[in-house]
C-alpha cells in the first residue's frame, strides 16, 4: 500500500490561517499528477507550529478530499506519547490508512525508551504505523537492533529513513525477519540510491512541486528500470538541492507559490527566503519546464 512517490504535503496558509481551499485543490492536483500517497502534517507540513485543532482538522480535510483515491499516512508523531496516541486514534477514526511517528525529539530517550514509546503507540493503534528515523532533527537514532525489535510488533510495518546512511536498509534487512516490513527514503537527493539498497519509495518534499516527475522516477524504480530512474533523478537533482538551501519548508512553499498552488507563507520561526535562494529555485523549476 505505501510505496512509490509519497508527498510530504505542505500546509498552505493565507493571512496566517490554514487555507483549506488551496489544500483541497493541491490534493486533487496530486491525484491527477500520479502521486502514490499523501502524508499531511509532517515536518514539511509545519506540524510543530500547528495548534491541536488545526492538526486534527487538516487530517480530516485531507482524508475527506482524497476520498480513497490514494492512501493517506497521517503525521501523528510527538515526543509526548499521550499526544501521539491521541493523534493516531483521531487519524484512524477519520479514515487515514496509517500514521507516521517520529522518534522522541528533545526528550533524547535511549533505545529502551524508544522501544517503549513506539510499543505504546503500536498497542493503541489499529492500522499501520510507520517509524520516522531522522537523527538530524530528533537528535536520537533508532538503531538497527531497536528497529528489528519494533518490526516484530503487529502494527509497525515500515520506516521513513532520513538518516542519510544508505547502508541502513542492508543492515536492517539482516535483522528483520518480515517480508511485509518496508523501507521508504526520507531524503529526495538519495532516493534512487536508497531504492537500489532495498527501498520501496520516498516520502518526498520535491514531490510537492514536481509530482509527475517524482512519481515517474519512483515507478521506474519499482519496475526495475534503473537507467530511466537515474536519468530522471539527474534532472530533478538541482530542484532537490534548491529546496533545502534554507530551512524547509520555506523553499518548497515559495516554489508552490510560483505554481499558483498557494501562498509562500510559513509560520515562524521559518522566515522568507533570501532573493538569491529564490532565484536558484526559479532556475531549477525553469530547467524542468515547471514554470
Amino acid at each position: 500500500m505505501f510505496r512509490g512517490s509519497i508527498v510530504a504535503l505542505i500546509t498552505p496558509f493565507y493571512e496566517g490561517e490554514v487555507d483549506y481551499t488551496a489544500l483541497r485543490s493541491i490534493i486533487d492536483w496530486h491525484v491527477e499528477q500520479g502521486t502514490h500517497a499523501i502524508v499531511p502534517v509532517g515536518t514539511t507540513g509545519e506540524s510543530p507550529t500547528l495548534t491541536h485543532d488545526e492538526h486534527v482538522a487538516i487530517i480530516k480535510a485531507v482524508v475527506d478530499q482524497v476520498a480513497g483515491r490514494i492512501p493517506v499516512i497521517a503525521g501523528a508523531g510527538s515526543n509526548n506519547v499521550v499526544e501521539a496516541i491521541e493523534y493516531t486514534q483521531h487519524a484512524e477514526e477519520v479514515g487515514a490508512d496509517g500514521t507516521l511517528h517520529v522518534a522522541g525529539y528533545y526528550n533524547r530517550p535511549n533505545q529502551r525508551g524508544l522501544l517503549a514509546h513506539f510499543s505504546a503507540i503500536n498497542d493503541a493503534a489499529t492500522r499501520p504505523v510507520i517509524l520516522y528515523n531522522i537523527p538530524p532533527r530528533a537528535v536520537v537514532n533508532i538503531e538497527p537492533q531497536t528497529m528489528a525489535e519494533l518490526a516484530k510488533l503487529p502494527r509497525i510495518c515500515g520506516v521513513k529513513d532520513a538518516t542519510g546512511d544508505l547502508a541502513r536498509p542492508w543492515i536492517e534487512r539482516q535483522l528483520i525477519d518480515s517480508a511485509d516490513f518496508f523501507w521508504l527514503s526520507g531524503e529526495d537527493a538519495t532516493a534512487v540510491a536508497y531504492n537500489i539498497s532495498g527501498g520501496q519509495g520516498c516520502i518526498s518534499v520535491t514531490a510537492n512541486i514536481a509530482p509527475k516527475l517524482c512519481a515517474q522516477m519512483q515507478q521506474a524504480c519499482l519496475d526495475g528500470r534503473w537507467e530511466q530512474a537515474v536519468a530522471l533523478q539527474d534532472r530533478l537533482m538541482p530542484l532537490h538541492q534548491a529546496m533545502f538551501i534554507e530551512p524547509s519548508p520555506a523553499g518548497v512553499k515559495y516554489a508552490a507559490s510560483l505554481l499558483n498552488l498557494c501562498s509562500a507563507q510559513c509560520r515562524l520561526p521559518i522566515v522568507e527566503l533570501a532573493d538569491e535562494t529564490k532565484r536558484r529555485i526559479e532556475q531549477a523549476m525553469q530547467q524542468l519546464e515547471l514554470i
